[in-house]
């Protein structure tokens, strides 16, 4: 245990878990130096402080810029990966869906951080897509608001995504 700082000193591997509208102040805290050359999988997703309609969230960020990619911007030495940004915490290990393994969907910058992010996420039991660079947030982001609608409306939250391919 330490403060973000001596934590992100530490940490080799270091996991954003915030909410959206307070992961750059958190990143701050670490310090833009602790956060050189370390991968930082980003969990986060811009939720905004307004309620829900009809089951769906709203966010503070468009279609035209993610949360990913401002904070990518404002620390750019780090290497973010976005993933666990649309699945409930009970199944972020060992997700259990009938021998089905849910797809993860990854994005990052820097492919030696992704390929260990994928590693985890093997070990972890998922399937992993990686859906490119640091855009790619732009889409996988809202994923959550998709993730959210059944358990917003029906308090239905064991669900996860999966793509099919032929």
């Amino acid at each position: 245990m330490g403060s973000f700082n001596e934590t992100a000193k530490f940490g080799e591997i270091i996991i954003l878990a915030v909410k959206g509208i307070a992961a750059t102040e958190v990143l701050h805290l670490a310090e833009k130096e602790n956060l050189k050359s370390k991968i930082i999988i980003d969990t986060t997703n811009p939720i905004a402080d307004e309620q829900p309609v009809n089951g769906v969230i709203k966010f503070f960020t468009s279609l035209d810029k993610s949360l990913m990619e401002d904070l990518q911007s404002e620390f750019p030495e780090a290497y973010f990966v976005k993933a666990f940004n649309s699945i409930g915490n009970a199944f972020m290990v060992n997700p259990d869906f009938n021998g089905i393994k849910p797809t993860m969907f990854i994005c990052g910058n820097n492919d030696k951080a992704k390929k260990e992010v994928h590693k985890i996420l093997i070990k972890f039991g998922f399937e992993v897509e990686d859906m490119g660079n640091v855009e790619s947030a732009r889409v996988i982001e809202p994923l959550c608001i998709l993730w959210c609608i059944p358990g917003l409306l029906r308090n239905e939250w064991n669900h996860a995504f999966k793509l099919l391919k032929k």
